[in-house]
């Protein structure tokens, strides 16, 4: 949004940048951004400068290449700085008693506000270099996916101080109104680090093997290496059955991926604390070398979702979602982690965590009895999980008949793993699926690889989609899905009774569906 622009920062501020630079209000980020940006340009130097080095020193004396090099890297690394010493100079800030303004730019100038009733996140992120500088990213939205960025103001970056004091100032609400129930203030749930024991069974960790596996392979192809390393991997099985060499490199790609996992996890869940504050603000604070710090105000809260994946799950472990609106708008849309409230842990510390955030005395989706779906909702889910199992093993057959007779071996070997698992997903599937309600709440559970049971506040739904194709008519089954300002915006009950979901989706929601059923029942 175009504002007028105010007259320029004159004298006055202080360094650090927490005092304001003019009598108008106006404010300059923390100087110090400028020896970030060297810092980082220097860092880019010397990665870069490396491999150049030893390209030209192969055809030059030595010394002419290090003065290239070094050169070079004056140039970048000065060149950054004074890129960003101009950025400093032309950006400033302004919180007004009804705006956030942000002004930045030389050639294209932008001048960007936000009204502060709209404001509904101050996220403040450091990475190890922040940290250690003192300095902070601070990241102001409103929670609308308008595009373009214009529902954030980013500053990046301003001292710690500047930036709890504007987290504070921006976030500042009238305190809540009592609600029955459960009223835990302050701290709701703090790491506990036995939760890392879920790191390696999660979807991560093969992940992780993979793509280890294949920088592997990259870094050596760049050195001209990539040879040599796999004539290395092959001495070492040279005289190794071939099912024994895929068992030994895969069990290398998992503890590699296990060894990832365990290392992000720490970077990621690391000092976590999930906090309320005064007003009704949901805070989660953790990072141990990028510390995060992210915002979640009480009155956006629309329910929650208990997630847990299947290996997390055969731990007895879930993670909790936060089922908010505007939540991580823009480029951080896609960072599920922006919506996690706490880590995977014990089911039942999931449970009673999701109770003291919702200020319930027991979690929705632990009172809610769900009732189950009819048999052929089972029928639809094994055909599925059979026929994704079947369709590579037909595909090996077929190569197999056109080709060489080893890839129906393969495939006759595929599908007496593969078909059984299928079986075992597709049965777990189908006793996943329920639907309920728990006092102000509608709740509803599917999926076997990635189980989800969503307690969906009965007033945030906003209206319902009936879906029914060919197949699920002639079964008597019905997909509803609720549609929400909230969250992912919709959520589903998949493949419930015809007759009793339709009657489930009216009761949640009185009204919504009154005027389809009484046409439905005078048809």
């Amino acid at each position: 949004m175009n504002v007028p622009a105010g007259p320029p920062p004159s004298g006055g501020g202080s360094a650090d940048g927490t005092r304001p630079a003019s009598g108008d209000g106006w404010r300059r980020l923390a100087p110090r951004t400028v020896l970030v940006a060297a810092l980082v340009m220097a860092g880019v130097a010397t990665g870069a400068g490396l491999p150049a080095f030893i390209g030209l020193a192969g055809g030059r004396p030595v010394w002419q290449a290090f003065a290239w090099v070094l050169g070079g890297a004056a140039l970048l690394v000065v060149g950054g700085s004074a890129l960003d010493y101009v950025r400093w100079r032309r950006t400033r800030y302004r919180i007004g008693a009804d705006r956030a303004e942000l002004h930045t730019g030389l050639l294209l100038v932008k001048r960007r506000s936000l009204a502060r009733e709209r404001i509904r996140s101050v996220d403040l992120t450091a990475d190890v270099l922040l940290r250690v500088l003192g300095l902070v990213k601070v990241r102001i939205g409103t929670g609308e996916n308008t595009g373009a960025g214009e529902s954030t103001l980013e500053l990046d970056a301003v001292t710690r101080e500047e930036g709890e004091r504007l987290r504070r100032e921006l976030l500042d609400r009238v305190a809540a109104t009592a609600v029955p129930g459960a009223h835990r203030e302050g701290e709701l749930a703090v790491l506990d680090p036995a939760w890392i024991r879920y790191a390696p069974v999660s979807f991560v960790a093969p992940a992780l093997g993979g793509a280890a596996v294949g920088a592997l392979l990259q870094v050596s192809d760049w050195f001209g290496a990539q040879g040599k390393v796999i004539g290395w991997v092959r001495d070492r099985f040279l005289d190794t059955p071939v099912v024994w060499v895929i068992v030994a490199l895969v069990a290398g790609a998992c503890a590699a991926g296990v060894v990832g996992a365990l290392g992000l996890w720490i970077e990621m869940w690391w000092n976590y604390r999930l906090e309320r504050e005064p007003g009704g603000t949901l805070r989660v604070r953790r990072g141990l070398f990028t510390t995060r710090s992210l915002s979640i105000e009480e009155r956006r809260l629309r329910g929650l979702e208990l997630v847990e994946p299947l290996g997390v799950r055969t731990m007895g472990a879930a993670r909790v979602d936060a089922v908010a609106t505007g939540l991580a708008a823009g480029e951080d849309s896609g960072h599920a982690d922006h919506r996690t409230l706490l880590p995977a842990a014990p089911r039942d510390t999931a449970e009673a965590v999701a109770a003291y955030i919702l200020r319930e005395a027991a979690s929705p989706t632990r009172t809610a009895r769900l009732t189950p779906h009819p048999p052929a909702a089972r029928t639809r889910r094994l055909r599925w999980a059979v026929g994704a199992a079947l369709a590579p093993v037909l595909v090996l057959a077929l190569l197999g008949v056109l080709l060489t007779d080893v890839l129906l071996y393969v495939a006759a070997g595929c599908a007496v793993v593969v078909l059984p698992v299928a079986v075992l997903l597709g049965r777990d599937a189908y006793r996943s699926l329920g639907h309920g309600m728990s006092g102000g709440y509608l709740v509803a559970r599917s999926g076997s690889v990635r189980r989800a049971t969503v307690a969906l506040q009965r007033g945030g739904v906003i209206g319902w989609t009936v879906k029914q194709s060919v197949f699920q008519r002639r079964a008597g089954l019905v997909t509803l899905t609720a549609t929400t300002a909230a969250g992912a915006g919709a959520y589903s009950v998949y493949d419930a009774g015809e007759s009793e979901g339709l009657g489930f989706a009216d009761d949640a929601v009185p009204g919504l569906l009154g005027p389809f059923l009484d046409r439905r029942a005078e048809g």
